[in-house]
């Protein structure tokens, strides 16, 4: 069910039924001479529409620029600072427990998102206004994608290739396939990310030329097809899984005891 296509009463329904939503959330960033800037928030809106569809919950509108100042070198990116991101995410998330939702997850597919997701759904558990937790769609299938790929790269490699191949092929320049993996690291041992255990990077440019990684053509739409399902299928049981718990077990636990002031 996606939440700008129905009227409020009909929302009022559902809300009176479930309390679980899905957030899709990605960038809008450099992903090499071969993909659009469109990738990752096309990825995420695309498996949390699946997953809703699928399963009958609440998806909302994707938010498509994330935290991407490492690919500002790159024309077109664009990016929103950590604690506005932090922030704006958080207050959306608030108005869906106003109206009733008590569980959401994040359909991530923006690398960059991870750790300020994690804090957004830190402080809302805190404060006991709901459980919510970030999903990244290629972390859910790690044993799938070494097998598909020698080189997946993190970056504008062939699994998020693929997966674009099978969503919106119509955005792939197919034609710089080639150029993507010549003008880029194929293999991450090559890039120097670390000196003596320190990782003397903060910018993709300074790693890759054309800021991308991975063995671009090896991608196909028959991998980006088994990503896909295969990705969908893990949100799918993820979402039946934290409807099913109790909320009282997905807030934060109380201290243990002794508890404060108790013996006073």
């Amino acid at each position: 069910m996606y939440i700008a296509d129905q009227t409020w009463p009909e929302l009022g329904d559902y809300v009176a039924e479930s309390s679980l939503a899905v957030v899709p959330l990605g960038s809008t960033e450099q992903h090499g001479p071969h993909l659009p800037l469109a990738t990752d928030h096309l990825i995420a809106e695309a498996l949390a529409r699946e997953a809703a569809d699928r399963t009958g919950y609440l998806c909302t509108p994707t938010v498509n620029v994330g935290v991407s100042p490492h690919h500002r070198q790159f024309h077109g990116t664009m990016w929103v600072d950590a604690p506005q991101f932090r922030d704006y995410v958080e207050s959306m998330t608030r108005n869906l427990a106003y109206h009733g939702v008590d569980r959401v997850v994040f359909v991530n597919a923006h690398g960059g998102n991870v750790q300020h997701l994690r804090e957004v759904g830190r402080r809302l558990r805190d404060d006991g206004t709901m459980y919510a937790i970030e999903w990244m769609w290629d972390e859910s299938i790690p044993d799938l994608v070494t097998d598909l790929f020698d080189h997946p790269g993190p970056h504008g490699g062939p699994k998020e290739t693929s997966m674009i191949m099978h969503i919106a092929r119509d955005l792939v320049r197919e034609g710089e396939l080639d150029s993507a993996r010549d003008g880029g690291v194929v293999d991450l041992s090559d890039a120097h990310l670390r000196e003596h255990g320190a990782r003397t990077f903060y910018d993709a440019v300074e790693n890759s030329g054309n800021g991308v990684f991975g063995d671009q053509t090896d991608a196909s739409p028959e991998a980006g097809e088994e990503l896909f399902e295969a990705a969908a299928d893990q949100l799918v049981r993820l979402l039946s899984w934290l409807d099913d718990q109790p909320i009282a077990d997905l807030l934060a636990p109380a201290h243990v005891d002794p508890q404060p002031g108790s013996r006073r």
